[in-house]
């Protein structure tokens, strides 16, 4: 799965670390998400989304060979 939390965290000059705060989680888990290294459960996205402000299938898109809806 491919996200763009790395463009949406910088666009609000967020630190790994204060995104991660706000999440809840590990700087590390959100480095893997970051990288697509790491697929978040459903209760993670959908906080990444509310911290995000924007909707779930707007931040994360099927990767290579993913699923199309």
């Amino acid at each position: 799965m491919d996200n763009d939390i790395k463009a949406r965290r910088t666009d609000r000059r967020w630190s790994q670390a204060e995104l991660a705060e706000a999440l809840g989680v590990s700087r590390q888990t959100v480095i893997a998400i970051e990288k697509g290294r790491y697929d978040p459960s459903l209760p993670l996205a959908f906080r990444i989304s509310t911290v995000l402000g924007a909707p779930i299938e707007q931040i994360f898109t099927p990767g290579p060979g993913g699923e199309q809806g």
